[in-house]
């Protein structure tokens, strides 16, 4: 059974490409990015065009889109502003990409929704209500048309949220084995940490792990240009008024100068009438 979506949503398909006639042999991949994106990065969106380069590169799979899902306020994370402006953000973020997306169904949840949920609600809405994605085939007298063909959804993350799941108590089993089995995940190695590999051998004590039972279907993508920037780094940096120019989008950096977002003594996550604000001034808009 689908999650309920909030009021008013629609899932966003603008950016969603139809698999061309060259590679409709391949499976169509959508990647889904969930994350606090408080601020969103330069290596935010990096994830998407490493991830991306690598499954086009060594896989039999085609990228048909790529989906930003900014978490639930619940989550009370640290340093996490409020959903909206995280929305907002990503928004500007992507103007420039012409396959990345902004999902807002997790984040205007009324309530925190689990990671493997979100991928159920990916393939809800691509794989049952869309009826899959479009890929190109031709017929006999060579004139193109499409046919739609179920998207294999694809976690996208750093090492540091697969680090993780190696730990005990922090992710549920049954997750696991949903989100690992039924789904997978791309992996993009961090500057700041290496990813202890032991962790998917089968011959030691995580033998029977999730990482281990479905090491197949995780794909470990190494930077080869290393980029540490972390939204933390970038929180830090405006509480000590210092420039975050070129460490993420000059869009998002005008926004947060707008919106009074991470500055220094100041506990807000942004105001209800910091956004009434803005909207009566400026237009956000994906593209």
């Amino acid at each position: 059974m689908a999650t309920p979506a909030p009021a008013g949503y629609d899932f966003p398909v603008d950016q969603l490409h139809t698999v061309p006639l060259a590679h409709n042999a391949k499976q169509p991949v959508v990647l889904v990015a969930c994350g606090s994106f408080s601020p969103i990065t330069f290596l935010h969106l990096r994830m998407f065009e490493m991830a991306k380069d690598y499954i086009h590169l060594h896989t039999d799979m085609f990228v048909a889109g790529g989906y930003l899902s900014p978490v639930n306020d619940a989550y009370q994370k640290k340093g996490l502003a409020l959903a909206e402006h995280r929305i907002n953000m990503c928004e500007l973020a992507i103007q420039t990409s012409d396959w990345i997306n902004v999902d807002p169904f997790e984040a205007r949840r009324p309530t925190y929704t689990p990671t493997a949920k979100v991928l159920d609600h990916f393939k809800h809405e691509l794989n049952e209500v869309m009826g899959g994605v479009d890929v190109e085939f031709a017929n006999e007298w060579g004139e193109i048309r499409t046919e739609k063909r179920p998207a294999r959804i694809l976690l996208l993350a750093g090492s540091d949220l697969i680090q993780t799941m190696s730990e005990p108590g922090v992710w549920s089993e049954e997750d696991l084995h949903h989100i690992l089995g039924l789904y997978g995940c791309v992996i993009i190695s961090r500057a700041e940490s290496e990813l202890d590999t032991s962790i998917f051998n089968s011959s030691n004590v995580h033998s029977r792990s999730p990482l281990a039972l479905y090491r197949h279907n995780i794909f470990l993508v190494e930077q080869l240009v290393r980029n540490d920037v972390s939204s933390t780094k970038v929180r830090l940096f405006l509480k000590k008024g210092m420039s975050v120019l070129y460490l993420i989008p000059s869009e998002v950096v005008r926004y947060i100068e707008r919106m009074g977002l991470y500055r220094a003594g100041d506990s807000r996550k942004g105001s209800a009438r910091d956004l009434t604000a803005l909207s009566a001034t400026t237009s956000i808009s994906s593209n």
